[in-house]
């Protein structure tokens, strides 16, 4: 008989715990989702109190963003326009082309790579640019194109060059007006600096105020 109502006790304390697991779960289950649910209701209708600085701070940033990208634009622009250097250096025309082997020596050893360096020459062929076209144009060229190393040629084929950062010109020979139609086409191949081997009062005539 004691044994009877201990029985239906214990069954009791059972039901217990169980009622409690249920309520716990049903705990977690409504924090999450009312958590999120909440976050996005404010977004729309309930930002004023909750977010007012944040979106006034936002938009400071934002503007400043709009004007960012129209300030650099003119920016751009200005670094555009460059300038290459011109260097006189007075020769004859039968010293021209020594001169501007000196020049080329003298850039090599200041640092410059030897595919930077364009020499053109408006008299007389450079001696390797008349042993290189022996084996052919397309050799020739090819080397041109692979822009390692100081390449020459000749007034006629000045015009297929491409712009390097140096060019040396050596008037050595050559009417008048292949010079004046090589010193300004050698003056726009040229990045960064411009050297011309000849007569000074020739070049002066040609280029004018660009010396």
């Amino acid at each position: 008989m004691p044994l009877l109502p201990e029985e239906p006790q214990i069954h009791e304390s059972a039901q217990g715990p169980r009622a409690t697991p249920a309520s716990g779960r049903t705990a977690p289950t409504p924090r999450p989702v009312p958590g999120p649910r909440p976050a996005a209701h404010p977004r729309p209708g309930r930002p004023g109190p909750l977010r007012p600085t944040p979106p006034v701070q936002r938009a400071p940033h934002d503007v400043a963003a709009k004007p960012g990208p129209s300030g650099p634009a003119p920016r751009a622009a200005a670094p555009a326009p460059a300038t290459p250097q011109i260097q006189l250096i007075p020769a004859s025309a039968d010293g021209a082309l020594d001169a501007a082997e000196e020049a080329v020596d003298l850039l090599l050893e200041s640092g410059r790579a030897p595919g930077d360096v364009l020499v053109i020459t408006t008299g007389e062929q450079h001696p390797w640019a008349t042993h290189e076209l022996s084996f052919g144009e397309a050799s020739y060229w090819a080397q041109h194109d692979a822009g390692d190393d100081v390449f020459y040629l000749d007034a006629d084929a000045a015009g297929r060059a491409a712009t390097r950062p140096v060019v040396v010109v050596a008037v050595n020979g050559g009417a008048d007006a292949v010079a004046a139609t090589v010193l300004p086409l050698a003056h726009s191949r040229a990045g960064a600096l411009l050297i011309v081997c000849g007569d000074p009062q020739q070049i002066n005539s040609v280029l004018g105020a660009r010396v």
